[in-house]
Parts: structure tokens; C-alpha cells; sequence
């Protein structure tokens, strides 16, 4: 068994927190408790150091030392913007004057959305089309390798991405009542959706479970020293 003191507050935290597992107990809300406040301290000292000090105040000295020297405030003075709209979040914590942080989160509630549809617009809309009318659907290594079928075979792919994408717009195109082919394309298409909803909460479960395995190892190995 270790003797490092921070092994043991890391043993410490960790069983805290499976305790939830149990009932919910105070040693679980104390680990709780810790975990917040360290993330929270750690977010806010990385966002000051990475955004506040270097994109605010030392292009906020730029500005400064510009008009003193005589010279116009340059692009700079965008970023004085950005800092009143932070000055006008912080409002939320006065009672009388907290509606005052509605304008700024709305601004940026409204921006974020915008830049983020562009971005997945791009990203998963434009590009997977993209993609899907460029592969081309059969070739000739197709018929060389008709066996094993999918989706062991890589042959097969580019005809079940069209498969899947086409049944899956089908599926939510709703001008036309789902009935005859229609309604078999959609279910098809109901179908690809499944297995791709399965495969992401899959992956979700595999990355918690790498988690679990990782503070484990951490408890078995750096703690009690009985596994290598």
C-alpha cells in the first residue's frame, strides 16, 4: 500500500465519489463539493490566462497606448465591446439591476448559434454530402469481393452510406404518407437510424467505462500495489 499522500486523497476522492453507487451519503457530497470547486478554479484561472488577460486587456493597453500617442484605437476597439458585454454579464449578481445581463447573454446566445450552424453546416451537412455524391457506388474491386457481405467487407461501404442516407432523409420527409414503398424505405431507414444511435451511445458507454477502468487501475495499482 502506498504511502504518498496524494495517492491516498486520490483513493480517497475516488471511492468518495462510487460511494453514489450505494446512496447518496455526505462523504459522496463532500467529493462532490471538491470536484466542483477545483474544476471550477481551474476553468477560471485557464480562461483568464487564455482569453481575458491576452484578447482583452493587452489589446485593451494597445488602444490605450495608441490614442496616447496620437494615433486612432485601430481594430482594437472591438475588444472593448467584448469587455463591456462581460462587465454587463457580471450584473446578474446584483438583484436590482440583473436584467441587465439579458442583453449580453442574448448576444451571445445569438452568435454562438450562428457560428455553430455555419460550422456543423459545413462540417456534417455539406462535406457528408459532399462525400456521398463523389464515392463512387460500385467499382470494379466491388464484384472481386461480393463475399464476405457487410459490414465486413469495405467494398460494400460507399452503397450503405447512399443506402443509409437516402432511407434516412426518407424517413423524415413527411409531405408523403408513410405507405408502400415509401413507408419500407423508412423503415429502412428507421433502420440505419438505430444502429447509428446505438453505435454513438456505444461509443459513450466504451469512453466512461476506459474512465472506470483507468481510476481501477489507479486503485488496485498506485494504491494498494496489487496489480502491475
Amino acid at each position: 500500500m502506498s504511502l504518498d499522500f496524494g495517492v491516498w486523497l486520490g483513493a480517497f476522492l475516488t471511492l468518495g465519489i462510487i460511494s453514489f453507487l450505494y446512496k447518496d451519503n455526505p462523504v459522496y457530497k463532500v467529493c462532490e463539493a471538491i470536484f466542483i470547486g477545483v474544476s471550477a478554479g481551474y476553468w477560471f484561472v485557464s480562461l483568464f490566462w487564455q482569453n481575458i488577460w491576452p484578447k482583452l486587456v493587452l489589446n485593451l493597453r494597445d488602444v490605450v497606448t495608441a490614442l496616447v500617442h496620437g494615433h486612432g484605437p485601430g481594430g482594437g476597439v472591438v475588444y472593448l465591446v467584448a469587455g463591456v458585454l462581460g462587465v454587463m454579464m457580471l450584473m446578474r449578481l446584483l438583484p436590482k439591476v440583473g436584467w441587465i445581463s439579458r442583453w449580453p447573454m442574448a448576444f451571445i446566445v445569438g452568435a454562438t448559434a450562428g457560428l455553430y450552424f455555419i460550422t456543423y453546416l459545413q462540417s456534417n451537412a455539406l462535406e457528408q454530402m459532399k462525400a456521398t455524391i463523389q464515392a463512387p457506388l460500385i467499382t470494379a474491386e466491388f464484384y472481386k469481393h461480393l463475399w464476405p457481405p457487410p459490414p465486413f467487407n469495405p467494398y460494400w461501404n460507399p452503397l450503405l452510406v447512399f443506402v443509409g442516407t437516402f432511407t434516412g432523409l426518407v424517413y423524415f420527409f413527411f409531405s408523403l404518407e408513410h405507405k408502400k414503398a415509401v413507408g419500407v424505405t423508412a423503415r429502412i431507414g428507421i433502420l440505419f437510424l438505430m444502429v447509428t444511435f446505438g453505435a454513438s451511445f456505444g461509443y459513450t458507454v466504451m469512453s466512461r467505462m476506459s474512465l472506470l477502468i483507468g481510476r481501477l487501475d489507479f486503485l488496485l495499482g498506485d494504491w494498494l500495489h496489487l496489480v502491475r
